[in-house]
């Protein structure tokens, strides 16, 4: 039987997806397009040339599904293989949920438009390289995303935004952005709001 301060924290991960932080709400994305129609991110604009992009706080996950309640139920029917994942990978627990809230909503049956596929939106590449010969079985999947996310963070020199950035763009768009987060508007809201959620989960107290 799963305890109250569990089933709780599915509630905070709601809150925190559709309400954010002041901290998240002032971290603002700029755009301008070109005259060759070239669109340019910036969250420090440098001329009047930038505009407010305005993101949605509806936003839907990466396998274009929208955050509910629904959703969010089936978040603690996977606890035990997130914890395990996360212990034989080296990663917090909780930053694994907040990536699979984001990428998935706890859908383990969920598919990108790029191909991703389950819980952690698993590439065919990633999948492969981790050893999944089935990428919706949550426990692979997860146990593969949770090495995955740990082999980025050393890569990136311990550094959690640069590795959250390489698991959504690709380690190469980080390394040809000299090694900062690549300037896609996609990449710019999926760091800051996989790491609000990880704060707030990091802030519940959570019982066995």
């Amino acid at each position: 039987m799963l305890s109250k301060p569990i089933i709780s924290c599915a509630a905070v991960l709601i809150a925190a997806t559709l309400n954010p932080t002041p901290a998240e709400a002032a971290s603002k994305i700029y755009r301008y397009v070109d005259a060759d129609g070239i669109k340019h991110y910036t969250d420090v604009p440098d001329n009047n040339r930038y505009k407010l992009l305005v993101l949605s706080p509806r936003d839907m996950t990466q396998s274009g599904e929208y955050y509910d309640q629904s959703l969010m139920a089936r978040a603690t029917q996977y606890d035990s293989i997130i914890e395990k994942a996360a212990l034989s990978a080296a990663v917090e627990p909780n930053l694994l949920r907040a990536v699979i809230v984001v990428e998935s909503g706890f859908n383990s049956r969920a598919v990108s438009k790029r191909g991703a596929v389950g819980l952690m939106q698993l590439m065919p590449a990633t999948a492969t390289r981790f050893g999944v010969s089935n990428p919706y079985d949550p426990k692979q999947n997860v146990h593969a995303g949770a090495r995955y996310l740990k082999f980025l963070i050393d890569r990136f020199g311990q550094d959690v935004r640069l590795a959250l950035a390489a698991y959504n763009a690709g380690e190469e768009a980080v390394d040809r952005n000299g090694g900062r987060i690549p300037p896609f508007a996609e990449t710019m809201a999926y760091v800051p709001r996989v790491m609000r959620i990880y704060r707030m989960l990091a802030e519940q107290p959570r019982t066995t």
